[in-house]
């Protein structure tokens, strides 16, 4: 499995690029993001997966960890495959993303093309489950000490934050600086976390 790749842009053409290392050139699809990114610099690095099918192996590239784990949830959803998976990540910002799931934002989330109403509450349904369960884990423990779990806008950032994969005590953490600093509401609490959290 290839879950990382570093390279000089060989080529880019109709939103996949082709990245040289050490004399080889992989095929990516990459995020919108790692897309800009690579572009505007000539080359540069992307956490990869491999989709595998009979007839088609895929590398699709992601900027972050992060939105590597994103992508991995969408397409256990389903009905969402690596390319839909791919477009609804393409389509908005990872904090947007965390923030619609979190606060069960169909209407929101279904703008993204060829998704639709049904499949965006499958996304949401199945996917607030998921991070639910890493929540519930997180009540259990002390944490709800130090944060206030009962405050919807925590909760739904602590659900977000997690199921982006980060750690529960580093949520934690991030959260407890975003409450003394005064941070209000579910976006600005994740967006926050996002650049504070390593």
């Amino acid at each position: 499995m290839i879950g990382y790749i570093k390279g000089k842009l060989l080529h880019e053409s109709n939103g996949e690029i082709i990245l040289e290392n050490n004399g080889v050139g992989f095929s990516i699809t990459p995020s919108a993001e790692a897309y800009k990114d690579i572009i505007q610099n000539g080359g540069g690095a992307v956490f990869t997966y491999m989709a595998v099918r009979e007839d088609d192996i895929s590398l699709y590239g992601f900027k972050s960890i992060e939105e590597k784990n994103m992508f991995l949830k969408l397409i256990t959803v389903s009905g969402i495959g690596p390319k839909m998976g791919m477009t609804v990540l393409s389509n908005m910002s990872l904090t947007d993303l965390a923030v619609k799931i979190a606060t069960s934002d169909v209407k929101g989330l279904s703008q993204v093309k060829g998704l639709g109403k049904k499949k965006a509450e499958m996304i949401i349904v199945e996917l607030r489950e998921k991070m639910g369960e890493e929540l519930k884990e997180a009540k259990a423990e002390k944490s709800e000490e130090i944060i206030n779990l009962k405050d919807k806008d925590i909760a739904d950032a602590m659900l977000a934050l997690t199921g982006l994969g980060f750690a529960k005590q580093e949520c934690v953490s991030v959260l407890t600086k975003a409450k003394a600093q005064n941070i209000e509401g579910v976006q600005a609490l994740i967006a926050f976390s996002l650049k504070n959290i390593r």
